[in-house]
């Protein structure tokens, strides 16, 4: 199994402790008047999302994650299972609601997104940065209302809830950032 010396520290970093994968989202090099040089690092949980301090000193090794990214297509939902397949191998594979975690909002029938796998197992999905989707149900918008910047709830074909501007209508194509959830714009068929 490979591994990283502390030299090779960085965010973005995929590790493995204690039989799980981890993501170096932090990682702080300290060096005492005294003593060894310090590295301190926060590490996320990549299965059960939790956040970790741990402290290395210097020439210490870490294993490396068997983590692998894949293009997969979403194809569709099945009670709280979401149903993937490797745009390569063709192969499914089924994720339960708290491994696709927010993602849900954002993902339409065949849409394209990455897939953690961790043992050929897969622990997560990321959608695309931008998504396009229609407008389900909004409350109609005040005439007169455009100055401002006024906000409404509306409901996306997903079954998902966002704050757009009042100008958005029933039926409207608009793009989100699934990064923040936010609206960023309408989008003509």
């Amino acid at each position: 199994m490979a591994t990283y010396n502390t030299s090779e520290f960085r965010k973005g970093l995929k590790v493995q402790l204690d039989g799980e994968p981890y993501l170096m989202i932090e990682c702080t090099f300290v060096k005492p008047g005294k003593g060894q040089a310090l590295y301190k690092c926060k590490l996320k949980n990549l299965i059960r999302n939790t956040v970790i301090d741990r402290t290395y000193k210097s020439g210490d090794t870490i294993e490396a994650a068997d983590v692998e990214e894949i293009e997969a297509q979403f194809l569709y939902r099945q009670g709280d299972s979401f149903i993937f397949m490797d745009n390569n191998t063709y192969e499914q594979y089924e994720l339960t609601k708290d491994q696709v975690d927010e993602a849900w909002k954002y993902l339409k029938e065949g849409m394209p997104c990455t897939m953690l796998l961790f043992n050929g197992r897969p622990i997560s999905v990321t959608p695309p940065n931008h998504v396009v989707l229609r407008v389900e149900y909004c409350e109609p918008g005040v005439r007169g209302n455009t100055a401002t910047n006024v906000t409404k709830p509306c409901q996306l074909e997903t079954g998902a809830e966002i704050i757009v501007p009042a100008f958005v209508e029933i039926g409207d194509l608009i793009k989100i950032d699934t990064r923040t959830g936010e609206y960023i714009e309408r989008v003509k068929e």
